[in-house]
């Protein structure tokens, strides 16, 4: 994580929150964001030196999600154990992967949009991981080295989409499914994500209460395990998997309706909150 430390040191910060927002990209210093002078990808990749500008008021901007234009985005599916219980589904063997795409993607306070194609809409509280350098079949013990910094993720899914024929991508990648934010956050300030508390409230009742400690596969066995066949860039985000609770598992099942208000929150990251409207 030399390019990271290096900019900080730069600066001459430590542990750092990095946003993305309507007009630019920096980092929080108490209620401010530091403006750095070009975008995430770029910081992430090291081109060319940090230049602070003058500071913004945090609640004077609009943030958008902290990497707006992922190159990839790897989902991992029925990645905690009591997740796999309520849904009656097989426990794997190895990380179930699939993919989203950038049109997905939308920031804290962004709408998700009902498309009329769907009536069970679902919510999914999700750990987001942030690849900082090119990783290619890095090993376990070397995966964090690899890790820029963490998000919360909402992989909204179209339950009768996905389910329709058994292919996910219809009912997973649609426009607005994947809200994220509301800041990136990096590593050294995270700790062990294997100890984060990680809930799904909707309209403050909450759906989802539950801790990363029950992933079945931990964050670096899923970062080195999508690099033994897929080159990981800067900017790349990985959705770790969802804890129980989700709205088709329930009885009776719970969908997203217009007007509904959706929060995922995970320790030592923040809260991403979203609405959610009829398209």
């Amino acid at each position: 994580m030399e390019w990271l430390f290096a900019a900080r040191i730069a600066c001459g910060v430590g542990p750092v929150k990095l946003v993305t927002y309507d007009g630019g990209f920096g980092r929080i210093d108490g209620e401010y964001v530091i403006p750095m002078g070009q975008d995430i990808i770029s910081y992430l990749e090291g081109d060319g030196p940090v230049r602070e500008g003058p500071a913004v008021l945090l609640g004077a901007i609009a943030l958008v999600a902290p990497v707006p234009r992922p190159r990839k985005i790897i989902c991992v599916g029925l990645n905690y154990h009591e997740h796999a219980l309520e849904t009656a589904q097989q426990v794997p063997d190895e990380p179930v992967l699939f993919a989203k795409f950038a049109n997905s993607v939308i920031g804290t306070e962004e709408a998700i949009v009902l498309p009329p194609e769907s009536k069970q809409v679902d919510f999914e509280a999700e750990l987001a991981v942030v690849i900082g350098r090119e990783t290619r079949r890095v090993s376990v013990d070397k995966a964090f080295s690899c890790i820029a910094g963490y998000m919360c993720a909402n992989d909204v899914s179209a339950r009768d989409l996905q389910f329709r024929s058994g292919q996910w991508l219809r009912g997973k990648a649609i426009d607005t499914f994947l809200p994220l934010g509301p800041w990136l956050v990096t590593p050294d300030e995270v700790g062990d994500p294997a100890r984060l508390e990680i809930m799904c409230l909707v309209n403050g009742e909450m759906m989802q209460e539950s801790t990363t400690g029950d992933m079945m596969f931990g964050v670096a066995e899923i970062v080195s395990f999508i690099s033994e066949t897929i080159t990981l860039e800067p900017g790349d985000v990985i959705a770790t998997g969802t804890p129980p609770g989700v709205g088709f598992s329930r009885t009776p099942p719970v969908f997203l309706q217009d007007g509904d208000e959706v929060t995922v929150a995970i320790d030592r990251i923040g809260s991403l909150r979203n609405p959610v409207r009829r398209g």
